[in-house]
């Protein structure tokens, strides 16, 4: 099967007893067997459950230690005595909080109802069902649901860039907007129509090319979390990209920054639940460094690919956050998931990068096994994952900084199927249908309901007839990025899918953010999608006549047959259009409202850190604090470091290229670094 099945896929879950009429999404009320669970299947984890319990029990919770829990430090007792008695009667009950505890977000988490979720550990020799239904029947408890183990739709490998044809490469580049030899070959970013000149159109890619020499090449302020494999942080064309939590360190085994995870340097590994980012896993295919490719990828530095918001060389590109949740065979389950996406949020990450989702309820059932239909189902089914998400919606970014609220894009699945994939297909997030390089649909791209935007993905099978001695299949039309060495001996290589198209979308919109924090503009998260839709480039024109190609033509062959799609079917379902970065860019500067510079929380004997020069324009600045017993401030290294003296307030001002007044806030429940 092509490589554009390395899209992820959740595994199965098979609905029972549920009508295609509406459903109320239940806030309390377990999941039992009389309540429509899903049967069993074997991707639920054995030996736990996933509960909420019900908020009037959440200060017995407290009292116990439990709240405190985590992976870190599980607990034996929930300190309630019904669900105790229950528990004790499975071997090795063990109990810990989905989200740790983080001093910075807890008072968010627990306004969102996260903190009363938690993961139920017990021997996987006591049938999951009948704990659950016991739990369930308690009035402590509001939920249960099953834990799934997450996994891949397919096990087919990247087409890696040989040593000897990345010397070819490199040796016939041609010049452009950077000096990365190989983004001649990347017609994702920059398509001339030369390469293949009868099946390549001038001007079907993201349209980047402008922007970069206009507007932005990035900004490390922007920071994107790659929900994926793991990306290789060690990769000369990443390394400079990768974001760092300065307040980590890497291997260590404890959790320096109290964010409720030790080691987590670039970011963190969920699936073997520790700081080390990996990509050397059996089965590993490099999918999560491809992606990061696509997005970040140093720009001009003479070696390698060129990616969207990957900078100009000189550090100034959008920072890659690796949240691993796949791991080669050894695949994580939706409880790391969730924690990935909590996480992302927690720590600074704004756009939520995820390419893979759920098998598209409108999927062929004779190949593949169909899930979510309807808004509906998905929401009933998955009520963490939805929470996790909606909270990545509402509290990532910052009101005071370039977006409010966070952007989730996903995949939006490859099973040809005439609907988009859950998650992505779900209103709140974005999902991203392939095209090739005419502009046209994949052969292989989901399409229609849920689907909102299109960019480049590749089609290999489109591409058949190109195939020669120098050009081999899974090459030609296909999307060329970084890969793991481990994968590829040239570091690089080229894959195809919605999984790569993902990226794209993901990449333009960091591009687009990273362009609002050099005109240090404000946005809300729901008008930069609609700014994303609006400006995107109309592909409907080019959905006349009848497309050929080759199916599975990587491991068919001659003998793959030759197959025809009708165009006319995909008009007006591949969503607003083609993403277009010139067209987001051009569209920011004349919208969003000016950044003016925040008010500081900061605790008593605390500090708090800020950067004038994200608000206003100037290379020096100025600060005073009206009251300098309550604080004091001071500008060092071009940050301003507020030190709290005592509870209270006070007004203080900044001066850059303008003057903006902010209140100084100093209170004895802040956290160290003036969080509330």
């Amino acid at each position: 099967m092509a490589i554009r099945n390395i899209i992820y896929a959740m595994a199965a879950v098979l609905l029972s007893g549920l009508a295609a009429c509406s459903v109320d999404v239940p806030e309390t009320g377990a999941l039992t067997e009389d309540k429509n669970t899903p049967h069993l299947s074997e991707d639920v984890v054995q030996g736990q459950l996933l509960v909420r319990f019900d908020a009037r029990v959440s200060d017995i919770l407290e009292k116990a230690g439990v709240t405190k829990s985590g992976p870190m430090m599980p607990m034996t007792r929930s300190g309630i005595l019904s669900v105790d008695e229950i528990l004790d009667l499975v071997e090795g009950y063990q109990i810990e909080r989905v989200f740790p505890v983080d001093v910075r977000s807890e008072e968010k988490a627990r306004k969102e109802g996260l903190h009363l979720w938690y993961v139920v550990r017990f021997s996987e020799e006591y049938p999951v069902e009948k704990v659950a239904a016991d739990l369930s029947k308690l009035g402590e408890v509001s939920r249960v649901e099953y834990n799934r183990t997450l996994k891949k739709a397919s096990d087919d490998k990247p087409t890696p860039l040989t040593l000897e044809r990345l010397k070819e490469l490199t040796a016939n580049a041609t010049s452009g907007a950077f000096d990365d030899p190989l983004l001649s070959d990347q017609w994702h970013l920059v398509n001339n129509g030369n390469l293949r000149p009868t099946k390549f159109i001038k001007g079907a890619d993201v349209n980047v090319e402008n922007a970069w020499k206009e507007m932005t090449t990035g900004d490390p302020s922007i920071i994107v979390a790659v929900l994926d494999e793991g990306v290789d942080v060690s990769h000369p064309d990443l390394k400079a990209n990768m974001w760092v939590n300065e307040g980590e360190i890497w291997k260590s085994h404890e959790d320096n920054d109290g964010n409720g995870y030790a080691g987590d340097v670039h970011g963190y590994n969920f699936v073997s639940k520790h700081g080390v980012i990996s990509t050397d896993s059996r089965y590993d295919t490099g999918h999560g460094t491809h992606v990061a490719g696509v997005i970040a990828a140093v720009n001009n530095n003479g070696v390698g690919i060129s990616s969207i918001a990957g900078g100009d060389g000189s550090e100034s590109g959008v920072k890659i956050m690796s949240c691993q949740i796949f791991s080669g065979q050894y695949a994580g389950t939706v409880l790391e998931e969730v924690r990935a996406i909590k996480y992302a949020a927690d720590n600074g990450a704004v756009i939520l990068q995820c390419s893979w989702g759920y098998i598209s309820g409108a999927a062929n059932p004779y190949e593949w096994t169909p899930q979510f239909s309807t808004d509906e189902e998905w929401e009933y089914y998955n009520v963490l994952e939805r929470k996790a998400l909606d909270y990545f919606v509402h509290n990532a970014g910052s009101p005071d900084g370039v977006i409010e609220g966070g952007l989730v894009i996903f995949a939006g699945g490859n099973e040809a199927a005439p609907a988009a994939s859950y998650p992505g297909a779900y209103p709140d997030f974005v999902a991203v249908a392939a095209t090739a390089g005419d502009f046209t649909p994949a052969v292989y791209t989901n399409y229609g309901p849920g689907t909102t935007i299109s960019a480049p993905g590749g089609d290999q099978d489109y591409y058949y007839d190109y195939v020669d001695e120098t050009h081999r299949i899974g090459e030609v039309g296909c999307v060329l990025s970084t890969l793991p060495f481990n994968v590829s001996e040239s570091g690089y290589g080229y894959m195809e899918g919605t999984s790569m198209a993902c990226p794209h979308v993901s990449g333009v919109a960091a591009l687009g953010l990273s362009y609002a924090a050099k005109l240090r503009k404000h946005f809300k998260a729901e008008e930069f999608i609609a700014m994303l839709y609006d400006s995107s480039t109309p592909i409907d024109q080019y959905m006349t006549g009848t497309k050929q190609y080759k199916k599975y033509v990587i491991d068919l062959l001659e003998s793959s047959p030759m197959m025809s799609l009708e165009m006319n079917a995909f008009r007006g379902k591949m969503g607003y259009g083609q993403v277009n970065a010139y067209g987001l860019l051009k569209a920011i500067e004349g919208s969003g409202v000016d950044m003016t510079f925040p008010n500081l929380y900061v605790a008593v004997g605390g500090q708090a850190t800020a950067v004038p020069s994200m608000y206003m324009d100037g290379n020096s600045f100025t600060v005073t604090v009206n009251d300098s017993s309550v604080a004091t401030a001071e500008i060092v290294d071009g940050k301003m470091i507020v030190k709290g003296l005592k509870a209270g307030q006070t007004e203080a001002s900044v001066t850059g290229s303008r003057t903006d007044k902010f209140v100084i806030t100093v209170r004895e429940g802040a956290s160290g670094n003036g969080w509330l």
